[in-house]
């Protein structure tokens, strides 16, 4: 079956070890220095593994390769089989964990949403989230300003449209910011809209 998967680098891959212990289906390996995916029927493609590589050599893609094992004797396991919603096409979905530039960037649409906006939008997933790659993130929280790596994502590579999700709360405002600011500095003019949320999830920009 045609699935999303996670494929390793080996040029890039400095053997530490990291994807491996981060790895909750146990699917890597390291086999003489190198990390391999050793089992394809384990990778839940969930991508635990992206944002611990201190290398960046692993990236998501969609080929041919053999279903989930979903007979596993975790419950954990056999819950993320089960259960996973086709939605979420990308992960990580942290801004600041997310990489610059990744396979599920090319010819995509956006959603650059605050994290809050998924639990106060009951139907959120559905309603926003549709064939779209989704980066979340909260500037109180995180302490950062967003522009610059959006600014990177958005002029290295082939960006269809952004959407900006924000919830009402000042706070949010930083997602706005940062989202006009990438825009504006990545040269491109593309199709964009921002979207308020109340706290009740119900749309009043």
């Amino acid at each position: 079956m045609i699935r999303k998967i996670i494929e390793i680098d080996a040029e890039k891959c400095t053997g530490c070890g990291s994807c491996a212990e981060a790895c909750h289906e146990k699917a890597i390996a390291i086999v003489d220095g190198k990390a391999r995916l050793v089992r394809d029927d384990y990778c839940d493609g969930f991508g635990n593994c992206l944002p611990v590589c201190p290398a960046q050599a692993i990236t998501f893609a969609e080929r041919e390769a053999e279903a989930v094992e979903c007979n596993k004797t975790a419950d954990r396991q056999r819950s993320s089989c089960e259960h996973q919603r086709p939605l979420l096409i990308n992960w990580p979905i942290q801004i600041k964990l997310v990489p610059v530039n990744s396979p599920y960037f090319r010819d995509a649409d956006l959603l650059i949403a605050a994290d809050c906006a998924a639990y106060a939008c009951t139907d959120f997933h559905d309603r926003f989230m549709k064939d779209k790659i989704i980066l979340i993130g909260c500037p109180k929280l995180d302490s950062m300003d967003y522009s610059e790596k959006l600014t990177q994502i958005i002029a290295g590579n082939n960006i269809n449209s952004v959407t900006a999700l924000r919830m009402e709360v000042p706070c949010c405002g930083g997602i706005a910011y940062a989202v006009s600011t990438a825009l504006k500095d990545s040269g491109k003019v593309l199709p964009s809209r921002f979207i308020t949320l109340s706290i009740d999830g119900e749309v009043v920009e």
